[in-house]
């Protein structure tokens, strides 16, 4: 078996539907990969849709998997997995016909420990017309927008920073993942949400100061769905408030501070932001360059809007490691894996 490919899912059987359909026109041979399921705690028909696809995918596994959050099912995928390459993938990818064929040919340099591609948009409507100016903005590699996960980098195989590997298309070698310490928490419920913390951003920012390779092969490229709920401003706020979080998350474990007391919040939502680059690399920087360059008015207020969100959310979990020191633990934890 050469490659796993992992995908936690919860209460979205219609989306992946569609994401196991594209996975048995695979150019890759199919007995050479297994595919595992984890069922973050469904109450959809999820284990079903499942089930219908035993006969198409030689190797399929399903895994339900109750406590919340989606580091606990990418974890669970880790253990129940016999490849030393993990293929990590959404619920709503529908995978190019050549992604495991690009994924495995990237890995055959023994250098290569992180592989990502094209994550193109899925558009479900026409997107408004904010977001295809965000879209459409050249940036370093090509295109990218990190809020809704998608990026096109053109047609050529190129080393990348692992930033750039969006976990909706994250492959990695299990060795490299394990000597991490496992993903950081990530997506959780929205009561949940103080429990948050840098996820796959933790596993890249690792691998660049180890100086691994990162590469970026077209061949191993996704379509990733693009909801109308998430082409609002509603959601590009909820997002910034979100990463607002992760950022606070990464910024308390750097420090090494084990007394909340001692964590100090004064002047620092001032200039958070022109140094975010520095903690966890393009989502919101890149985010906010693309704003510049943009400075229409609409632009700038919709700027204006996600800066507050952002900042909401870095002071809200600031706040709450301060007053509960059983979060404070939770955020220093060695790793997460158990």
């Amino acid at each position: 078996m050469y490659l796993s490919v992992i995908i936690p899912t919860r209460n979205r059987a219609k989306y992946l539907n569609k994401a196991l359909e594209s996975i048995t026109n695979q150019t890759f041979p199919p007995e050479e990969f297994e595919v595992i399921v984890v069922d973050n705690g469904s109450t959809d028909n999820t284990k079903e849709i499942v089930n219908s696809f035993k006969k198409c995918i030689i190797n399929l596994k399903y895994f339900y998997e109750n406590t919340p959050g989606l580091h606990v099912g990418r974890h669970k995928g880790l253990k129940e997995s016999t490849a030393e390459i993990l293929v990590y993938a959404d619920d709503d990818i529908e995978a190019s016909p050549t992604w495991l064929e690009g994924i495995y040919e990237s890995f055959a340099s023994n250098e290569v420990v992180l592989v990502g591609g094209k994550n193109l948009p899925n558009f479900e409507s026409e997107p408004p017309t904010w977001i295809k100016k965000m879209w459409n903005q050249k940036m370093q590699y090509g295109n990218v927008l990190g809020y809704l996960s998608i990026l096109d980098f053109g047609d050529e195989t190129k080393e990348i920073s692992p930033f750039y590997v969006f976990g909706c298309n994250f492959s990695i070698r299990k060795a490299v993942l394990e000597a991490a310490g496992g993903f950081h928490p990530d997506g959780m419920p929205q009561e949940l949400i103080k429990f948050r913390g840098d996820g796959e951003s933790y596993v890249s920012r690792y691998i660049l100061e180890k100086g691994y390779k990162t590469v970026y092969n077209p061949k191993a490229s996704v379509y990733h769905l693009v909801s109308n709920s998430r082409m609002t401003l509603e959601y590009f706020e909820q997002r910034a408030y979100n990463q607002g979080i992760s950022d606070s998350f990464s910024e308390i474990r750097s420090s090494k501070e084990q007394d909340a007391s001692a964590l100090t919040f004064s002047g620092k939502a001032s200039i958070i932001l022109p140094n975010i680059i520095n903690i966890l690399g393009p989502l919101i920087y890149k985010m906010f360059k693309i704003f510049d360059l943009l400075k229409d008015p609409e632009s700038m207020i919709i700027k204006s809007k996600i800066n507050q969100a952002y900042k909401k959310g870095y002071r809200y979990h600031q706040n709450e490691v301060r007053t509960d020191n059983q979060l404070l633990k939770w955020v220093m934890k060695e790793n997460y894996i158990d």
